[in-house]
């Protein structure tokens, strides 16, 4: 490929339901919940096969991002509207400064196991990207039909990659189920595209003000003129040209408590900590803390988080819950 390859890491989202320890001033791509770095570190170092690295974030975070990303470029986004107007205006921002080059977008919050398979995987992705002018999402293969992803459905099998037929939303158990037996892949949130592409199949979509507005050097009025919306929705399910290449790594977006039983080695009991922790006559939980010894006694299938001065306990099952107490809290302004 004879184009710079720019790694563009997202980080402006919060993680609510990671709540404890995600908070309001601290998002959880800040935060070590694969254990040693923190979740952008590990993203950034990933990424390191790069030419150059660029970090968009909103304006609160941006001066925390060095720490963990020393490497990178910040772009700070006008206003937090979703990964759609980010990913435009961030795309945007880099062909200004890098010129003609393949943007290889990542959220910077997930889990990945291989980091020389996904630089593989990358590089193909890229490489379509580039010769074919596409845009192209990754997919990575189901290992159970789950109801917290949105799936991408391949089309003709074109050897390195495939078309893409379809974007599917988060399903309910039984239509993941389907999905998953149909061949379709989950939706990783990863993508690759020349800075032509995007902005292009943007001209076409809700986010047309924006771009305009960026032609006309007014990013600010571009942000008022959109709402927020995800890329996914805005700009890959109206492609025309569009690509999936299937990822050839073990992923998870770490999305909510009970991913952690994905991530960490769990005990002969089948419990995982993520800090100090203790469980006696108890099975099946998942247990996160950060300065504070935590000891569980004959429960089983709670997530119990103690982070700061707070403390969180959800039937594991349920972990996706989280996010009714963190909309609790915001309405009491104690989030």
């Amino acid at each position: 490929m004879d184009r710079p390859l720019v790694a563009l890491v997202l980080a402006g989202g919060t993680g609510t339901r990671l709540y404890p320890a995600s908070r309001s001033d601290r998002p959880k791509q800040f935060l070590p919940l694969s254990g040693g770095e923190s979740l952008l570190a590990r993203t950034a170092e990933r990424a390191s096969f790069a030419d150059e690295t660029f970090v968009s974030t909103r304006e609160a975070f941006a001066p925390e991002v060095p720490e963990h990303a020393p490497d990178a470029t910040v772009i700070v986004e006008p206003e937090a509207k979703d990964t759609g107007p980010a990913l435009v205006y961030a795309t945007h921002r880099i062909r200004e400064v890098v010129g003609d080059c393949v943007v290889l977008a990542l959220p910077s919050d997930h889990h990945v196991a291989g980091d020389a398979a996904f630089e593989a995987t990358a590089r193909t992705g890229a490489r379509v990207a580039a010769d074919a002018g596409s845009l192209v999402t990754f997919g990575v293969e189901p290992t159970r039909p789950d109801t917290g992803y949105g799936y991408v459905e391949p089309g003709a099998d074109r050897g390195d990659h495939f078309e893409l037929a379809g974007f599917h939303e988060k399903p309910d158990a039984e239509t993941a189920a389907r999905y998953v037996e149909a061949g379709y892949l989950w939706n990783a949130g990863i993508f690759a595209w020349t800075p032509e592409a995007l902005l292009g199949a943007a001209r076409d979509s809700p986010l047309a003000p924006l771009v305009e507005a960026l032609e006309s050097g007014d990013p600010e009025a571009g942000f008022g003129a959109v709402d927020p919306v995800s890329v996914d929705y805005a700009v890959m399910e109206r492609a025309a040209d569009a690509a999936v290449v299937p990822a050839d790594f073990a992923w998870d977006d770490l999305g909510s408590w009970d991913a952690l039983e994905r991530t960490l080695e769990p005990d002969s009991a089948g419990n995982v900590a993520l800090g100090d922790a203790l469980a006696v006559d108890a099975s099946g939980n998942v247990i996160a803390s950060d300065d504070k010894h935590v000891s569980l006694v004959g429960v089983e299938g709670l997530a119990v988080i103690a982070w700061d001065d707070r403390v969180l306990v959800v039937p594991k099952a349920e972990a996706q819950r989280v996010r009714e107490v963190v909309a609790a809290l915001k309405e009491e302004e104690r989030f």
